[in-house]
């Protein structure tokens, strides 16, 4: 985690930072943009996901599975923006996204492999999500061309690579289509003669359980619950 942070996330935020704020630093444009009841923009984004997982019971009772541990890789994102504003503070906003890559994956240690079997098994879970995220934006004062803000909210997503209808034997694992989660992060508004530029920083996590217990497969049987994890940094452009 520290790693991800460190290397895909906090650098970029940083760099954009930095070269936007020597930008912001001229003269004050779009002074009325604060007023509008409502605007618009696009999302461009990069994530990465990953499983939180919590072992059955049945786990520590077969020893045929000696691990399993989850990983992650990154995937893109794009989506539409629409902000409504409640007050000088306080804006409502919605964040319709397509999600593509962020491929998941589980791998197996085996105690006991069976006969022509590997003794080390990887599940690879691909992932094209719509995520539809409705957040509360909490915003700064703004200075100059500059202001900050602090978002939470929830977040409703559908798998469109789920196997969880899968009827194949090969399948180790099967996962849930849809999830529900919640929401934070923060953001930077930088505002320019047309747009309006905002990295954000986003983490998500997934309240429902995605795992679809199937008796019949072996690496189901150790696994309880299953969780959505992701860390999120985008760019949004605003009109």
């Amino acid at each position: 985690m520290h790693y991800l942070l460190r290397k895909q996330v906090i650098l970029p935020v940083l760099f954009v930072i930095c070269t936007l704020t020597v930008t912001a630093q001229k003269q004050r444009y779009r002074p009325n943009h604060d007023d509008l009841p409502y605007y618009f923009g696009l999302t461009l984004g990069y994530n990465s996901s990953y499983l939180h997982q919590n072992k059955s019971p049945l786990f520590l009772q077969n020893d045929s599975i000696l691990s399993v541990q989850p990983g992650s890789s990154g995937g893109i994102t794009m989506g539409l923006l629409a902000t409504v504003k409640m007050t000088d503070r306080l804006e409502f906003r919605a964040n319709p996204q397509l999600i593509i890559g962020g491929s998941k994956y589980i791998d197996y240690s085996l105690g006991k492999p069976r006969p022509g079997e590997a003794a080390f098994q990887r599940q690879t879970l691909p992932a094209t999500l719509i995520s539809l995220p409705l957040h509360f934006k909490f915003n700064s004062d703004r200075i100059g061309n500059f202001r900050t803000y602090l978002l939470g909210g929830i977040k409703l997503d559908t798998d469109l690579s789920s196997n969880s209808a899968a009827r194949l034997s090969e399948d180790l694992l099967k996962l849930k289509r849809n999830d529900f989660g919640f929401e934070t992060g923060i953001g930077f508004n930088f505002y320019l003669p047309f747009v309006t530029v905002s990295p954000e920083i986003k983490f998500s996590y997934g309240l429902s359980n995605i795992h679809q217990y199937d008796p019949t497969l072996r690496f189901s049987n150790v696994m309880e619950k299953i969780q959505s994890r992701m860390i999120i940094f985008s760019i949004h452009l605003e009109d």
